[in-house]
C-alpha cells in the first residue's frame, strides 16, 4: 500500500471510535503454529504472520517484528535465540575505543537483516488494506547492543568521545537498513529507542536525539514515515528532545502515564501512541482486565484528538489471542 503517510498521519486525529495500533506481530506464532526461532529465520513466514495478524485484527496499521537484536548480530554481537522468547544479546561487543574506532560498518544483507527486508516486500504484497510499518532498532539502543546496556551508561560520563563513535556507525547502519525497508516497499519505520529512555534528560539530548534526527532526515517524506518509540521511564522529562528529533508520530511505553506524562505536555497536531502493558496486562491478564485496561486508558485519553490507542511495547509471542481481541473489542466498543 503506497500512499501518502503524512496524510494518513493526519487521519489519526480526531475523537471518538480509532483503530488501535499495537506493536503486534510475534503472536502470530500460535496462529501458524511454528516457533520464534522458525519465525526469524523466514521471511515467507514473516511476511504470512504479518497477513495472518492483519486478518486477525483490525488496525489501523501492520507492524513487523521488534526483534532489536538483528542490527546489532550484523555487527559481531552474539545473539541468544529460543523457541518461544524474542532474541537477546549476550555480553558485551565493544569494549574499548580501539575497538570502536576498528568497527565496521555491516551491509545491508548480513546477517538476518536480507530476511527483514525480504519479509517487508512480501508482507507488502499481501496486506494491502493498510500501511505496512517495518521494525528496527533506534541508535543509542543499538550501540547499547554493543556496549552493553549497563556499561554505556557510565561510558557516557567516562569516554563519550569512544560512545559518539560508535553511534555514529550504528547511525550510518540504521539510515542505509530504512532505505532498504523503503525500496522494499514498507510505507515506514517503528525505530524502538528504549535504552535512550534510561538517560537523564542532557545525555539524552547528546547521545541519541540528534542520531535519530539524522535518520529521521534521512528517510521521512510524504511517502514515508518513521514513528518513534521509548518505553524508558525517563521519557517526560525529555519530551522536548524527543519532539525534536521530527518523527511523525511518538509511541510510548506504559512505564509513564499517557495523560499526565505525555497528552497534557505534547502539542495537540502531535500524534502519540500507547500504552496498555504487554506483558502484565495482554501477556498475564484475562480478557475482563485487559477490557478494564483499556477502558481506563480510552476515558483518560479519548478525549485527546491526538491520541492512538496501542500497547506500551511489543507484545510477547505467547500472548493470549483472546486477551489480544478483548483489546480491540474494548477500543471498537468504546463509548
Amino acid at each position: 500500500m503506497k500512499s501518502n503517510m503524512k496524510q494518513w498521519v493526519e487521519s489519526l486525529k480526531g475523537t471518538g471510535a480509532k483503530k488501535p495500533i499495537p506493536v503486534l506481530s510475534f503472536p502470530c506464532v500460535s496462529l501458524l503454529g511454528v516457533t520464534v526461532r522458525e519465525l526469524l529465520s523466514d521471511s515467507d513466514l514473516q511476511a504470512k504472520g504479518m497477513k495472518a495478524v492483519a486478518d486477525r485484527v483490525d488496525a489501523a496499521a501492520s507492524v513487523s517484528f521488534m526483534d532489536l537484536s538483528v542490527e546489532a548480530e550484523c555487527f559481531g554481537a552474539i545473539v541468544t535465540v529460543s523457541d518461544d522468547e524474542v532474541p537477546s544479546i549476550k555480553g558485551r561487543f565493544v569494549n574499548d575505543a580501539a575497538e570502536a574506532e576498528a568497527l565496521t560498518v555491516p551491509p545491508i544483507g548480513s546477517g538476518r537483516t536480507q530476511i527483514y527486508v525480504d519479509a517487508i516486500r512480501k508482507a507488502t504484497e499481501l496486506i494491502t488494506d493498510r500501511p505496512v510499518l517495518a521494525g528496527m532498532i533506534g541508535p543509542f539502543s543499538l550501540s547499547a547492543r554493543l556496549l552493553d546496556v549497563s556499561e554505556i551508561m557510565m561510558d557516557c560520563y567516562d569516554d563519550p568521545d569512544m560512545v559518539h563513535t560508535v553511534l555514529e556507525k550504528a547511525t550510518a547502519f540504521l539510515i542505509s537498513y530504512a532505505k532498504a525497508f523503503k525500496v522494499a516497499g514498507a510505507d515506514g519505520i517503528m525505530m524502538a529507542e528504549p535504552v535512550a529512555g534510561l538517560l537523564s534528560p542532557a545525555l539524552e539530548a547528546a547521545f541519541s536525539a540528534p542520531y535519530v534526527k539524522r535518520i529521521v532526515d534521512a528517510v521521512q517524506d510524504d511517502q514515508f514515515l518513521l514513528i518513534y518509540h521509548n518505553c524508558g521511564d525517563n521519557v517526560p522529562m525529555m519530551l522536548d528532545s524527543i519532539l525534536s528529533t521530527g518523527a511523525a508520530a511518538y509511541h510510548f511505553g506504559n512505564a509513564v502515564d499517557m495523560e499526565r506524562d505525555i497528552l497534557s505536555k505534547i502539542p495537540a497536531d502531535t500524534v502519540v501512541m500507547g500504552n496498555i502493558d504487554p506483558a502484565g496486562v495482554l501477556r498475564m491478564g484475562t480478557p475482563t482486565s485487559v477490557r478494564k485496561a483499556t477502558n481506563d486508558l480510552m476515558d483518560a485519553c479519548a478525549k485527546y484528538p491526538n491520541f492512538v490507542p496501542s500497547s506500551g511495547c511489543d507484545i510477547p509471542p505467547q500472548t493470549p489471542w483472546e486477551n489480544i481481541d478483548a483489546f480491540f473489542e474494548a477500543v471498537r466498543w468504546y463509548e
